[in-house]
């Protein structure tokens, strides 16, 4: 192994071609195990790595393929990294990216309580979070965790059952999301209203059509949001909500709370406000449900033509936070404007 500089006090090894066990050692680094057993995760991209040594993620180790990608980086932050150059032909067969850009990092995984997220996201951030429920597609969390982001949310909570929050395809998929707001992952429900602030209102995104008539058999609704086409039936779904055990065959009666319906653009979004996203194939569970009619929540529905399906669990929840957010800065501007103007 030869050594070089990268600048003052910024020194690097440089890795023959070829050698297997780096590669191996990039290979375990993705999985769940290895993620789970040793704590630390995979990053790969410029940007992603970047933003995450902003927000004060540990490096342990980088791997590169030129001098100029360090250069592109924190300097005091890499400092404190093994640094490693190889060949951008080995880093191309470790990558999982279509065009691969010369740059990989192994961190200690994050811990959201010890992160420096933006200051332009904390300035911008809502009384408005997010959980996500049996969310087990990492394209769709990732692109979930991205609207969170660009919505502006306070915080989002993942609860056991969904997919992996430092899966590589979450990981693209979200855009640095991860690093930008704070989330709490593998989450059991029962430490999930410990997570939320005092007087919160938890919504449901769900496909109950709102102007069905109401089933006290019906069972939670999938596809985390999207609405049916108003005046249509409700679609029946996998009745494997998390139900008691004991009431397994009788869902329906066995307690599944009734909640108001209404269309997601209808005025909802209190101060807190939080909305629950349920996965296409197992959808909301009975947790949820429970959760949102303790806060006196409500289901909320995207109507769509009728004939088609629910929609995709990441496009709903960019609506339903979107419209969260517009119906929250409405809110705020107009009780500004009964503090400049008080009635007379």
């Amino acid at each position: 192994v030869q050594r070089g500089a990268a600048g003052p006090g910024l020194w690097y090894e440089k890795a023959a071609p070829g050698d297997r066990r780096l590669g191996k050692v990039v290979t375990i680094a993705k999985s769940k195990k290895f993620r789970d057993n040793h704590g630390k995760v995979l990053l790969e991209g410029h940007r992603l790595i970047k933003d995450a040594l902003e927000a004060g993620a540990v490096p342990q180790t980088l791997f590169f393929s030129t001098v100029g990608h360090l250069k592109e980086l924190p300097e005091a932050e890499i400092k404190r990294a093994s640094l490693v150059k190889v060949k951008f032909e080995d880093i191309k067969i470790w990558s999982d990216l279509v065009t691969p850009q010369g740059l990989l990092g192994i961190f200690s995984k994050p811990n959201h309580a010890k992160m420096s997220y933006p200051a332009a996201q904390l300035t911008s951030s809502l009384p408005l979070l997010l959980i996500c429920d049996n969310i087990r597609d990492p394209g769709n969390l990732g692109t979930i965790l991205r609207s969170a982001a660009g919505a502006g949310c306070e915080k989002v909570l993942i609860t056991k059952g969904c997919v992996d929050l430092w899966e590589p395809k979450v990981l693209r998929a979200g855009m640095g999301a991860h690093f930008r707001l704070p989330i709490i992952a593998n989450l059991d429900w029962e430490s999930v209203p410990s997570n939320l602030p005092a007087g919160i209102q938890v919504c449901v995104a769900d496909n109950k059509d709102p102007g069905a008539r109401a089933d006290t058999t019906s069972v939670p609704g999938e596809a985390g949001g999207a609405g049916s086409a108003p005046g249509s039936p409700t679609a029946p779904v996998n009745s494997r909500a998390k139900a008691a055990p004991e009431h397994e065959d009788e869902e329906g009666a066995a307690g599944i709370p009734e909640l108001a319906t209404q269309r997601y653009y209808e005025d909802w979004a209190r101060t807190p406000v939080a909305v629950v996203i349920g996965g296409e194939t197992h959808g909301l569970s009975a947790d949820a449900l429970h959760l949102a009619a303790s806060t006196g929540g409500k289901r909320l529905v995207i109507p769509v033509v009728p004939g088609v399906d629910s929609l995709n669990a990441a496009i709903a929840a960019g609506i339903v936070l979107f419209e969260g957010k517009r119906q929250l800065l409405r809110r705020h501007k107009r009780e500004d404007d009964r503090q400049k103007f008080p009635a007379v």
